[in-house]
């Protein structure tokens, strides 16, 4: 009963939001998925994809909190008149560190970051329209703490470029499974111009990880496309506006104890990114910088803003 007090989330704010995007997500029906599941598979087109979020590589000498995040996944794209449907899998492990990694443990402690890695693997469903609106849910399961490997791939990492080597992983917090859902929701595509659209979109994730909602709108211009496996070249920034629940990087695992220290998170945080993609044949690319925002309650904005670079490089055989 304390724990529940104590954690009581908002869900007013995070679980309305949350609902709409998986009721959209999921109108299609979950009884014909495992057929259609087997039949996109089967008849789709392949395409691997790799995304690489780091902040040194803004050569800026800082390395701290949302540190790094590597991604893998495979989808297969059934296309029709009307519209492309995707299923796919995805790896991938986060790491978050103190806003200084030659801090040693002694001297981690709140308002700082927690050390922590969330490694994690899933499955994902999405369709796309041909007036541009989109729907994706998936569900990821991995692991929190200690058995992500954060300390081993940072450690090994920095190491192969001659970079200061973190002294804080002894202090990550605890060990903990974790289970998230995650939708993703754009009703509508405007398209004033053959040269620009926008997109609004709604997002929410629910877990004992991470539990948060938002909404967003991605601007592009250039050539455009309304199918993500459509050929396009064209600039886009991204704003997104979220509602933090919970957030196990900051405050541990949701259902753990005993960890060295942990911090509140900001109810409200956002991401602006500002970038370029081009796809054409089998091969794409996405390079962006990405600006987010203050994300603990006890740190003032000024510190606790980064901003980091995006790479995404796709390939369909």
């Amino acid at each position: 009963m304390m724990l529940s007090m104590r954690r009581k989330l908002p869900e007013s704010i995070t679980a309305g939001l949350f609902a709409l995007a998986c009721t959209h997500a999921m109108a299609s029906g979950i009884g014909s998925l495992p057929d259609e599941a087997r039949e996109v598979v089967a008849r789709g087109q392949s395409t691997i994809l790799l995304n690489i979020d780091n902040d040194t590589l803004l050569l800026n000498n800082r390395d701290g909190f949302y540190t790094s995040g590597v991604g893998l996944s495979q989808r297969h794209t059934l296309r029709d008149d009307t519209q492309s449907t995707s299923f796919g899998w995805r790896i991938g492990q986060e790491l978050y560190t103190a806003s200084d990694i030659k801090l040693p443990p002694e001297s981690i402690g709140p308002p700082d970051h927690p050390y922590a890695g969330w490694l994690f693997g899933g499955i994902f469903r999405s369709t796309h329209q041909m007036d541009g609106s989109y729907q994706e849910i998936g569900l990821d399961i991995g692991c929190l703490g200690p058995c992500a490997g954060g300390e081993w791939t940072q450690t090994n990492l920095h190491r192969l470029l001659r970079q200061p080597l973190p002294q804080g992983w002894r202090k990550q917090v605890k060990n903990e499974f974790g289970v998230v859902l995650h939708a993703d929701l754009a009703p509508v595509r405007w398209k004033p111009y053959a040269w620009f659209d926008a997109t609004p979109n709604l997002h929410g994730r629910f877990g004992n990880i991470h539990t948060d909602a938002g909404v967003g709108i991605v601007l592009r211009a250039g050539r455009l496309n309304a199918l993500p496996e459509a050929p396009t070249l064209h600039a886009f920034v991204r704003v997104d506006a979220n509602a933090v629940a919970y957030d196990a990087t900051l405050q541990g695992g949701y259902f753990s104890s005993g960890n060295p220290h942990t911090v509140k998170p900001k109810r409200f945080v956002g991401d602006m990114e500002i970038g370029f993609a081009w796809n054409r044949g089998p091969y794409g690319i996405s390079a962006s910088v990405v600006r987010r925002s203050n994300e603990i309650r006890a740190l003032p904005n000024t510190a606790g803003m980064q901003n980091f670079a995006r790479f995404l490089v796709s390939y369909s055989p």
